[in-house]
């Protein structure tokens, strides 16, 4: 049995636009390289979060309230 890929032009620039921002391209480039006329909506349709970037982020949250409880003591 053979199995076609069908892939839309579509499909693979919602990928490359999901996978920009995840991979933490700015939305403002992302934007450009679609042609959108808004950042907004470029992630409306595109920003999709991630249980890694949710843990990232919190990551990162940590790090900075620790950085300044050390800077403070």
């Amino acid at each position: 049995m053979v199995y076609y890929l069908s892939a839309r032009f579509h499909d693979l620039r919602h990928s490359y636009a999901v996978y920009a921002l995840q991979a933490g391209d700015d939305v403002k480039t992302v934007q450009e390289n679609l042609g959108h006329h808004a950042a907004a909506f470029t992630l409306d349709v595109y920003g999709h979060v991630t249980d890694k970037m949710k843990k990232d982020s919190a990551a990162r949250m940590d790090a900075f309230i620790k950085g300044i409880k050390s800077s403070k003591g």
